[in-house]
């Protein structure tokens, strides 16, 4: 059994920083990518950040320039850093991450149960 449990978010101004943490436990092995993704109520879920485990990044256009996604593999940590925080930023924020939990076998996607993140203007 896998866990990705997600905390920091919360509510803040526009033009304010959150950062979000997602710490994955359980039968793990090795972990392959790990990323974030956002889902507001009638919006499809978005890709926001994603991250290899020798930390190549990639990131929605929408926040590129304000996000950070970052991993402390030690921890089996992944973070996302949100500075200038937009109004349209409000969404959950969902982690997830690829997980092997024996060796030889096939990774497997874990989410996390995600966190409310809410931008005031």
């Amino acid at each position: 059994q896998v866990q990705m449990v997600e905390s920091g978010g919360g509510l803040v101004q526009a033009g304010g920083s959150l950062r979000l943490s997602c710490a994955a436990s359980g039968n793990i092995f090795s972990i392959n990518a790990m990323r974030w993704y956002r889902e507001d109520p009638g919006k499809q879920r978005e890709l926001v950040a994603a991250i290899t485990r020798d930390g190549s990044t990639n990131y929605a256009d929408s926040v590129k320039g304000r996000f950070t996604i970052s991993r402390d593999n030690a921890k089996k940590t992944v973070y996302l850093q949100m500075n200038s925080l937009k109004p349209e930023d409000t969404a959950v924020y969902y982690c997830n991450s690829d997980v092997r939990p024996v060796p030889d076998m096939s990774y497997a996607t874990y989410w996390g149960q995600g966190t409310q993140v809410t931008v005031s203007s």
